[in-house]
């Protein structure tokens, strides 16, 4: 799975793409949140809340229980404004 971070959320992270295999029970977006936040400081600290990060799956906004596999991109990113 390859995973792609923007804006604050790179900052936090320390990583700005990454390949990443999950272990099994990660089935969903939301499954994946959870296991991201207990990689280390940087993802908790990214990831405390889930209500300003936005995700992408292959390009497309996705929900929490938003089915993920193996050969899926995945984006976060913060809300996104016009102006």
């Amino acid at each position: 799975m390859k995973l792609l971070y923007f804006a604050w959320l790179r900052a936090k992270t320390g990583v700005a793409v990454e390949e990443v295999t999950p272990p099994g029970e990660v089935a969903t977006v939301g499954d994946l949140l959870a296991w991201l936040k207990g990689r280390g400081p940087g993802y908790a600290e990214a990831l405390a809340d889930l209500q300003v990060v936005r995700v992408a799956v292959n390009q497309e906004y996705a929900d929490p229980d938003q089915p993920v596999g193996p050969d899926d991109e995945v984006a976060l990113f913060p809300p996104v404004t016009g102006g």
